[in-house]
């Protein structure tokens, strides 16, 4: 089994402040050891119609505005600001990514030259946004496919074969809901990614917004290279996704439960094994 790789999904559980966005960096890396720090880049005047930005947030007690539009900007970091992330994430030790909503934004964090880019649930039918990518972008490119038909996910895996980047691929199992109750997980998707789809694209991933963390390492069994968990300094703190985040000791326990479900999945190397020589000798039953 490859060692499973933990993306921190940051996104915008910083609250708009750069020193809580590096906080959670640090920890990420230096408590919890997560293999990759993201983030996320919209351009809100491109994402949402005039409507939408200007209506409020539906749900007014995580709003950072008066608008939902105001609420997104507020949340937003520039370019500059990514720039700034990315370095400090170089100096750590842990990778840096940000998942794009928008073509700009796409543009904006290519220009930056990280490892991987993610495509969220919501906008992997944006074929502007993902040809751009496939044709500008060098580094890997992540997909989750929630809210997503098994036919959008054929065309999506097709059109990444037709740019010669499938190899460069890595598709999530995800179902787009915040929390995710265990029984709409629905794991045994990440078997139909793998078969459909293992031989022609890098890897398969699993993105998770259920609670707790049991079922990130059944996921890792059923063969998730990556596994993507939005994580949080406080669950309590306002905003939408904080109360299906993890906190950093809950992933820290995640690496630590993932790196011991690497060593166990392993065949044995001989039929008794050392360890089990001395018990062998004083209980095994003898005629």
């Amino acid at each position: 089994m490859h060692k499973a790789k933990v993306i921190a999904e940051i996104g915008c559980n910083h609250k708009g402040d750069m020193g809580i966005a590096k906080e959670l960096i640090k920890v990420a890396k230096i408590f919890c050891k997560a293999d990759v720090a993201k983030f996320q880049k919209r351009n809100n005047r491109e994402l949402l119609t005039e409507e939408q930005y200007n209506t409020p947030h539906p749900n007014p007690a995580n709003s950072y505005g008066s608008t939902y539009g105001e609420h997104r900007e507020f949340l937003e970091f520039t370019g500059k600001q990514h720039a700034e992330l990315k370095a400090y994430c170089e100096d750590l030790g842990i990778v840096y990514a940000t998942s794009v909503w928008d073509l700009t934004s796409a543009k904006e964090i290519a220009a930056l030259k990280p490892d991987l880019i993610k495509i969220p649930s919501a906008c992997n039918n944006h074929y502007e946004m993902l040809g751009w990518l496939a044709d500008n972008y060098e580094g890997e490119i992540h997909v989750s496919t929630g809210m997503t038909t098994k036919d959008e996910i054929d065309g999506l895996i097709e059109f990444f074969v037709s740019k010669g980047r499938n190899k460069d691929l890595v598709v999530y199992n995800c179902t787009s809901g915040y929390p995710v109750p265990f029984e709409d997980v629905c794991l045994l998707e990440i078997s139909t990614l793998k078969k459909k789809y293992g031989d022609k694209v890098k890897a398969i991933g699993f993105s998770g917004h259920h609670l707790g963390i049991a079922i990130d390492i059944a996921a890792y069994t059923l063969g998730a290279e990556w596994i993507e968990r939005h994580y949080t300094l406080d669950r309590t703190w306002k905003g939408t996704d904080h109360s299906a985040s993890l906190e950093p000791d809950g992933l820290r326990r995640l690496v630590r439960d993932l790196d011991a479900a690497q060593k166990a999945l392993a065949f044995k190397a001989k039929e008794v094994l050392d360890i089990e020589d001395v018990q062998r000798a004083k209980l095994k039953y003898r005629k």
